[in-house]
């Protein structure tokens, strides 16, 4: 296809080349102001020859008109193609075919022991009134939940966690739209990654609801150019998040583990390409400090090449522990996107030494709705009740969820 694209521009720019070498002849041919005489004394054969000029003009305009949607139609499939491959991964990436191929790096915190017979977080949940799937699946369907009483308050205190903790980083809070052109959905590697199938949207208004709060920070500067001095450029957006999960058919039905509506922190920065490996870890090491915050066990992962997501190079896990399941579960991701998303939606910097380049972008959770879900397990009673973490009573004004 690149090579018939050539062909065709080519093919093009010869006949425009041809085009513009008539129109300067054809001037050339014209009469000079003061040379009536000259014009008068055009012989026969010389207007033969303009006509001659007209008709190899209007052949080229024809030929021309011929060959560009020829060009437009092999451009556009071109990209259609190019936009499906994805970014490539780091050479210490662990080469894998799915998650069982993914790495354990590192695991931190105690697995709690408990000497009463522990209880899933739906049980306890639904024994203090705090999650109703039941009255969810009739409002809005299955893979929905209703999040009540002190549990809400404790949500918020971890978006208040996250938000204070990360804006001291230099982050800047932001609250972002929901909803993504289509063209910048595509930009951020959206549609490959999820497909019409996955990601929620709307047809009569060309949008997409976001699957995360990235989306929408990723593409707030497309088409624009940083100068060097102001980056990294970091962010930390609170967003609601939908995704459609047409993947995970089977997987997670019980609970609120696995949903189609949930509420999240994302971090994001644009930074320079040499500092992204860099500014990937420091997001990692804000999500071990949260997650050592909470004192959740949990375990890091480093993604194998065919886990990882569309946009990434690079990415890492946390998974904390769930007693009931007795094994870790996914609650955070970090990536790094190189400048693969830059490219696409046209995000550029000036170096301080002259010159334009891509900026590097780099995204990771801060927090999601699952932490608490770990909180509801491994902080649950004898007497069926929920220690609140120490870190969060201060956004709070209890210590014990109990009835």
């Amino acid at each position: 296809l690149d090579e018939k694209r050539r062909e065709y521009l080519q093919k093009i720019e010869t006949l425009k080349s041809k085009q513009n070498k008539l129109g300067v002849d054809e001037l050339r041919s014209r009469p000079r102001k003061g040379e009536k005489e000259r014009a008068l004394a055009l012989s026969t054969s010389s207007r033969f020859a303009n006509a001659s000029v007209i008709k190899e003009a209007q052949k080229l305009k024809s030929q021309i008109k011929t060959l560009s949607p020829q060009l437009e139609r092999t451009e556009k499939e071109l990209q259609n193609l190019l936009l499906q491959v994805p970014n490539v991964p780091f050479d210490d990436v662990p080469i894998g075919k799915d998650e069982r191929d993914n790495l354990v790096l590192e695991k931190i915190g105690k697995i709690p022991k408990f000497n009463f017979k522990s209880k899933d977080y739906m049980e306890i949940g639904e024994k203090l009134d705090l999650i109703d799937v039941k009255r969810a699946a009739k409002v809005s369907g299955t893979r929905f939940g209703f999040l009540k009483r002190e549990v809400v308050f404790l949500e918020f205190a971890l978006i208040n966690l996250a938000l204070k903790k990360v804006s001291k980083k230099g982050f800047i809070p932001v609250l972002p739209p929901v909803m993504l052109k289509s063209e910048m959905a595509r930009g951020m590697g959206y549609l490959e990654q999820a497909d019409k199938n996955e990601a929620y949207y709307l047809p009569q208004d060309d949008l997409y609801l976001v699957g995360t709060a990235e989306q929408p920070l990723g593409a707030m500067h497309a088409g624009e150019t940083f100068n060097e001095k102001d980056l990294p450029k970091r962010y930390v957006g609170f967003s609601t998040c939908f995704r459609k999960e047409a993947g995970a058919y089977g997987k997670d039905t019980r609970g609120i583990f696995r949903v189609h509506q949930f509420d999240k922190v994302e971090m994001f920065s644009f930074c320079k390409p040499e500092d992204s490996s860099k500014e990937h870890q420091l997001f990692l090491e804000i999500e071990k400090d949260l997650m050592n915050e909470l004192k959740l066990p949990y375990q890091i992962i480093n993604i194998c090449t065919g886990d990882l997501g569309f946009p990434a190079a690079r990415k890492y896990d946390i998974e904390a522990w769930i007693p009931s399941e007795k094994r870790y579960r996914e609650t955070h991701s970090t990536s790094n996107c190189t400048d693969f998303q830059a490219r696409r939606l046209n995000i550029r910097y000036r170096k301080k030494e002259g010159g334009i380049d891509f900026v590097h972008t780099v995204n990771g959770t801060a927090f999601s709705q699952r932490p608490l879900l770990a909180i509801i397990e491994n902080y649950q009673q004898k007497d069926g009740s929920i220690k609140v973490p120490e870190v969060l009573q201060k956004y709070l004004d209890f210590k014990v969820i109990g009835r």
